[in-house]
């Protein structure tokens, strides 16, 4: 699957998750783990369970939180059968949150299953293979630089830089960016991660040299020397393959909402006589 649902996840993987959300992750063999009071809970449940608990725990190994998941499982069981003892299956709110917890999962599904027909392993390649047309790779700079806080004290530096100062350690000495320690290298970076002054300047310079004038920017003034450049490379399709994929579901999931709203009657009571007008 390509992309993660954009609704929000059902009442039911919290409380009472369906062993089908488990099933990736499920042994070819089930197995019975307990039994309360003659009914069986199976490890696939368990499974489920996990898969309804917040992110940091889906991550854990299962069989390290099996024995907490089937504890938590048995309890949920009890409390089950406790319910069902009172009458609780044909209790009207137990209906109403059945029924709205129901709306949930089939929208959730139908969502699924048409945006699964759009965002298919072809239809990202086509996408990468756009986005390589019509994006020029960025080229790039490995600079360092050495901040000061005014023109006097960069002007100095640049002094010291024009009777062969070692830059790297001019940086150790006097900078006071936090790349100071490390004789001020900002590695690779291309024009857009950078301030604008600062990287009109390096991307001007050539590879070995260091600016002549101080370059001021709003972190302080700095003398800038570039060590190399290099083209730019577009990204491989894996490295884009992810948020390519989560365009395509976005353009999916407002297309399918926008047409299911065209053929729809829809009387909002909360909106403005004037937004119902312009429709």
């Amino acid at each position: 699957m390509l992309r993660k649902t954009l609704l929000a996840a059902s009442l039911a993987s919290v409380l009472l998750a369906s062993p089908a959300m488990a099933q990736d992750s499920a042994p070819a063999e089930d197995k019975v783990l307990a039994t309360v009071n003659g009914e069986k809970i199976m490890e696939s449940e368990v499974r489920a369970t996990q898969q309804g608990l917040p992110a940091q725990y889906r991550q854990y190994p299962f069989e390290a939180l099996k024995p907490m998941l089937l504890d938590r499982e048995i309890s949920q069981r009890l409390l089950t059968m406790a319910g069902e003892k009172d009458g609780l299956n044909d209790d009207a709110e137990v209906k109403d949150r059945v029924a709205a917890m129901k709306r949930r999962i089939v929208a959730e599904t139908y969502l699924d299953r048409q945006i699964d027909k759009i965002v298919t392993e072809d239809a990202v390649k086509k996408r990468y293979d756009e986005f390589v047309k019509t994006n020029e790779p960025e080229n790039e700079v490995h600079a360092r630089h050495i901040l000061l806080e005014n023109e006097a004290d960069a002007k100095a530096v640049i002094k010291e830089l024009d009777g062969g100062a070692d830059f790297a350690e001019l940086a150790k000495e006097k900078s006071t960016g936090p790349s100071g320690p490390n004789g001020g290298d900002l590695g690779f970076f291309t024009h857009d991660q950078m301030v604008p002054e600062f990287a009109d300047a390096a991307f001007k310079m050539e590879p070995g040299s260091y600016s002549k004038e101080p370059v001021k920017t709003q972190f302080g003034w700095h003398v800038i020397k570039v060590e190399e450049t290099k083209k730019g490379e577009q990204p491989s399709f894996e490295e884009k393959r992810n948020e390519l994929a989560a365009e395509l579901t976005q353009d999916a999931y407002k297309k399918l909402i926008a047409d299911l709203r065209a053929d729809a009657k829809i009387d909002n009571t909360l909106e403005t006589p004037e937004a119902k007008e312009s429709k």
